[in-house]
């Protein structure tokens, strides 16, 4: 009986070296895969990568700035910041320097998204974010507005952001409901507003004016477009009316 004891005793023993040493092994394995992220501001992209390969690490160009401290073609800024901790195949994303602002910011404004981005890319430049808004007298999908502003001084980024009328770009309005109202309530609301003259339906067909004296006064049950949507000005609507 004591025998069997010693024996489980020392396999015990055993069993706990054995799961101390998978640990430390399993943390020296994982340790291992961890790397500090070298600093690369200031090198060329070329130069920071292969710095960063040596370590096991990626690397990706993310953005492209102005900067009148860092020369052109040379790492403006990193993330992971140097000195973190991170494992191996990690990719640390970098902005590269443009170098001071050279290029003089044109007026965009009236042309076209084709006929804009020639015009900045002659310039070193490109469209950056777009927008569109509905603009009345103004002709449809041209520049409308940009950022920054033309001839502006002290840009970060080669990017112009543009804002285009949009393809219709009519006066809009939502439609309110003119259920309950009679014809010539409606009639007036709508020409006050650009509308074409809206078409009536009774119960026996088409209303013409003039050739209904009750029409004006009848009592409009349905209409289209629905009260809510989104029409241009100029578009017909349609009234359906009750006896």
């Amino acid at each position: 009986m004591r025998k069997l004891l010693q024996y489980v005793l020392f396999g015990l023993v055993l069993l706990l070296i054995f799961l101390s040493s998978a640990l430390l092994s399993m943390r020296l394995a994982i340790h291992g895969r961890e790397v500090l992220v070298p600093k690369l501001a200031g090198l060329t992209p070329a130069q920071a990568e292969r710095i960063a390969n040596s370590e096991g690490l990626a690397l990706s160009v993310e953005g492209r700035f102005y900067s009148a401290d860092v020369p052109r073609g040379h790492v403006i800024s990193q993330y992971p910041a140097p000195q973190s901790t991170v494992r191996r195949g990690w990719k640390i994303l970098v902005a590269e320097s443009l170098g001071p602002q050279s290029a003089a910011i044109p007026d965009l404004t009236g042309q076209s998204p084709h006929a804009a981005g020639i015009n900045l890319g002659r310039r070193g430049l490109e469209i950056g974010s777009v927008a569109t808004i509905h603009l009345p007298g103004a002709a449809p999908q041209t520049v409308v507005a940009q950022s920054p502003r033309p001839d502006a001084n002290n840009v970060v980024s080669p990017q112009i952001n543009l804002v285009l009328s949009a393809p219709d770009n009519a006066q809009r309005y939502v439609m309110p409901s003119f259920l309950g109202r009679t014809v010539a309530e409606a009639k007036t609301a709508l020409e006050r507003s650009g509308f074409a003259p809206a078409k009536v339906r009774g119960a026996a067909g088409p209303v013409q004016d003039g050739k209904d004296a009750g029409a004006a006064r009848a009592i409009i049950v349905k209409q289209f477009p629905l009260p809510g949507q989104e029409v241009a000005a100029g578009a017909t609507v349609y009234f359906e009316v009750g006896k």
